[in-house]
């Protein structure tokens, strides 16, 4: 005979699997480590660093960009000022650098990146606009980040240069897929 657990003890136990989640996350968040399970990186933990030379990071979008991010859903609730999540995404272009944003995708000092051409639609279907075609010299204080892990990230593609005052903190990779 098997015995079978009722709804409140899975309700309990529901709770209980969320809230020791929520802890970690929290406790993640404190400790430095930050969890990514967006599709713009490999899926995992990555730790703050105050290394300059770290590429990947972690900012929220400046506006009208972070409103339209947070409009869609594309950002859920986090600590931004706008109450949306934070991106986190490979620094492709600092100063000096020349960034050229076409139909095929951005390229960087001539390198064209992979899976960085700019959709006209996102996964639901919504027309998405790009930055401007053209070439850019990456102006200093700014910089260019670019997922080319997924051809669907919501990158400088569609809101160009970021401030560097935008970026909270520096990753690296600590644990991922």
């Amino acid at each position: 005979m098997t015995i079978r657990p009722g709804p409140l003890a899975l309700l309990k136990a529901a709770m209980a699997a969320t809230t020791t989640i929520a802890a970690l996350c929290v406790g993640f968040q404190s400790g430095g480590i930050r969890v990514n399970a967006s599709s713009s990186l490999p899926i995992g933990l990555y730790v703050r660093t105050s290394a300059s030379t770290a590429n990947l990071v972690e900012f929220c979008p400046p506006e009208p960009f972070a409103s339209f991010s947070k409009g869609r859903g594309y950002r859920p609730s986090g600590s931004c000022p706008d109450a949306a999540e934070p991106l986190m995404k490979p620094v492709v272009a600092a100063e000096g650098d020349i960034v050229e944003v076409s139909a095929s995708g951005v390229a960087v000092n001539g390198r064209l990146l992979s899976n960085s051409s700019p959709r006209p639609f996102d996964s639901r279907n919504r027309p998405l606009r790009h930055w401007p075609f053209g070439k850019y010299r990456v102006a200093v204080g700014t910089v260019w980040v670019v997922s080319s892990f997924n051809q669907r990230s919501f990158d400088s593609r569609y809101f160009g240069p970021i401030p560097n005052i935008c970026i909270r903190s520096r990753l690296l990779p600590l644990l991922t897929e």
